[in-house]
């Protein structure tokens, strides 16, 4: 089996002095070895001369969702070798082969063992520098999305994820994309046609993008309630919430959700927004909108617009006003023009 780890971009530099530290924790069905993961202590080399080299310092990029695990789908490796010359072994010093320039490439997918040296024409040579990393460069299969209607809210079941992996959505033509959490996605309103779903396996490599049409048949759309006493409802039990719609100057959306025991509303991001004209937003505590101006009554409040693109406009809201109950959203455009929308809710265990 491969190893599954979006891309993220870590360098990391593995010193060889006295010591080698290299963490690379096997996942799924690692190829076995009780010593995967451990710290290696530099190997001495016999001496062929006189002169004990510096030892090379390498470099790679862990692209895979954890930056400290070593799974990647990047195979190249720098080697910074202070100008002596340098050679790599992948049979544990069977066989050696000389370098060249500053990088070298392991290819072919699974668990490699890596060796480096530094060596000069007199055959003198360098502690090793011995390093681990898994190889994975398949893309995992698309997910399999089964939309379920929960009240007003289209429930999108996602299945086929890989152990360890993630899944993403995107509303813009498959950019940017947005992490989302949970077995499924909950989406409420009008205002967007059409998103894309994939998943990130551990070494970072995306599946093909799987697109669905929010206007299709077997889903709901939904005008978004312009009542702040009767605000449209999202049905609870899910982690990662999209509210969408189209608002205008006059005709506010307003929108409820219930936080359940146990968890957390960890962020509100607007995550679409097509208007240069600024929005407010006003979130309260309850199950109406009633507060009217009273901001005294509100959780949190202010404009919103382009500038706010995916912003946690929570991110400084004490977490013990964003734990169980009810809230509601009030949303209102203060431009001349409709203006579509889409708003990320995240939830998560309190604790």
């Amino acid at each position: 089996m491969l190893f599954r780890q979006q891309k993220k971009f870590q360098l990391f530099q593995v010193l060889a002095a006295a010591l080698v530290s290299v963490s690379c924790a096997s996942t799924g069905s690692a190829p076995a070895d009780k010593n995967w993961g451990s710290t290696v202590s530099a190997l001495p080399t016999p001496k062929a001369g006189v002169v004990k080299l510096k030892a090379p310092v390498l470099s790679f990029n862990d692209t895979g969702l954890s930056v400290s695990d070593g799974v990647t789908h990047n195979g190249l490796w720098g080697v910074d070798s202070a100008d002596i010359d340098w050679e790599f072994s992948f049979d544990l010093g069977a066989t050696w082969t000389r370098g060249q320039g500053n990088t070298f490439e392991v290819k072919d997918d699974g668990a490699k063992t890596i060796w480096v040296r530094a060596r000069d024409d007199a055959g003198n040579t360098s502690e090793i520098v011995r390093v681990r990393c898994v190889l994975d460069t398949l893309a995992p299969l698309a997910l399999s999305v089964t939309p379920q209607l929960d009240g007003l809210t289209n429930r999108l079941q996602l299945s086929g994820l890989e152990s360890g992996a993630r899944w993403e959505y995107s509303l813009n033509g498959q950019a940017p994309w947005h992490v989302g959490s949970g077995p499924a996605l909950g989406i409420l309103g009008h205002g967007i046609t059409r998103l894309w779903l994939r998943q990130v396996d551990v070494a970072g490599n995306p599946s093909e993008a799987r697109a669905i049409d929010l206007q299709s048949p077997s889903l709901l759309t939904h005008e978004v309630s312009g009542n702040p006493l009767q605000p449209s409802v999202l049905a609870s039990g899910l982690q990662t919430y999209l509210i969408h719609g189209v608002v205008v100057r006059g005709d506010a959306n307003h929108v409820r959700w219930e936080v359940p025991q146990g968890q957390m509303l960890m962020s509100f991001k607007l995550v679409h927004y097509a208007s240069d004209d600024f929005a407010s937003y006003a979130l309260q505590r309850s199950t109406v909108f009633d507060a009217g101006m009273d901001t005294k009554r509100m959780l949190a409040w202010g404009q919103i617009g382009l500038s706010d693109l995916n912003r946690n406009v929570l991110a400084n809201t004490g977490p013990q006003w964003r734990g169980e109950g009810p809230m509601t959203l009030r949303l209102q455009q203060h431009g001349p023009l409709p203006t579509p929308y889409a708003i990320e809710l995240t939830l998560a265990p309190a604790n």
